[in-house]
């Protein structure tokens, strides 16, 4: 299976497999406290319709231009608010994603990078990331709450999910992904934080991939099946369990590239 899973990973593992995928706005940044922060918007949004994700992901970013930091440095909470104020993502308003940027802007200024803030809630000891995630997302949640911009009082609403709730949190380790692995795909850049603590990012796609390898027999995708799908991977991959989730879930994300011809060519000796 660790053989199979690398050749998955050498045959997809490419920016050429990349699009449809929020991560792509991730390129246009050669700088990490760029790029961390478009990620974090791109994560964000990244539920729904594909082309609908990239159309909004696109819509927040481009009145950023070239540096989503610097604009977010600069820009009082008032004008935030009046750039995104006709802005909709499915459920998300206008005050949600002024909120969210308004909340970055401030945890930015107060703690220097996006990186800097969630390394204050992050111990090697941990036995994974999710501790120090629960530490970021409060504070994400609470310097959108007091920026004044949310008129209906919800700050960032679901756009930050509470991890502490125990739902998977799929879009922030996927968020994490992106920001810890380095490789052909994943542009790294928060370099404290190993591999080896991340979670994978377990939606309808890695669920149904997980029950596939035997990896878990829960019914929902919640916390716990994330954690023991990760567990699961780390049988073949225990210093970068995350490694596979990239070329794995094109299957699924891309039109070209679906679940049954993952099942029928790399996995179909498991029936």
């Amino acid at each position: 299976m660790r053989d199979q899973l690398n050749r998955l990973y050498d045959r997809y593992n490419r920016r050429e497999y990349v699009h449809p995928d929020p991560l792509e706005f991730l390129y246009r940044y050669p700088t990490r406290q760029d790029r961390e922060i478009a990620g974090l918007i791109a994560a964000c949004l990244a539920y729904g319709r594909v082309g609908q994700i990239l159309k909004s992901v696109g819509a927040v970013l481009e009145p950023m231009g070239d540096s989503p930091y610097e604009f977010l440095i600069a820009a009082p909470a008032a004008d935030i608010k009046a750039t995104y104020a006709h802005m909709v993502h499915r459920f998300a308003t206008g005050d949600h994603i002024a909120a969210l940027l308004a909340g970055i802007g401030q945890t930015i200024k107060t703690c220097g990078s996006l990186y800097d803030c969630f390394l204050e809630g992050f111990s090697s000891a941990d036995e994974s990331v999710l501790p120090a995630l629960i530490n970021f997302t409060k504070r994400l949640h609470a310097t959108a709450d007091s920026s004044g911009v949310s008129n209906n009082g919800n700050g960032v609403g679901h756009l930050i999910p509470c991890p502490q709730k125990k739902s998977a949190c799929k879009r922030l380790h996927l968020y994490l992904r992106w920001m810890v692995r380095q490789d052909a795909v994943d542009p790294g850049g928060w370099n404290r934080i190993p591999a080896s603590k991340l979670l994978v990012p377990v939606d309808i796609h890695m669920y149904r991939i997980g029950r596939m390898l035997n990896l878990t027999s829960r019914s929902q995708a919640d916390l716990k099946t994330a954690v023991e799908i990760t567990r699961g991977f780390c049988k073949w991959a225990p210093d970068d369990p995350v490694k596979f989730d990239f070329a794995l879930t094109r299957f699924g994300i891309r039109s070209d590239m679906d679940i049954d011809s993952l099942r029928n060519t790399a996995f179909s000796h498991l029936e």
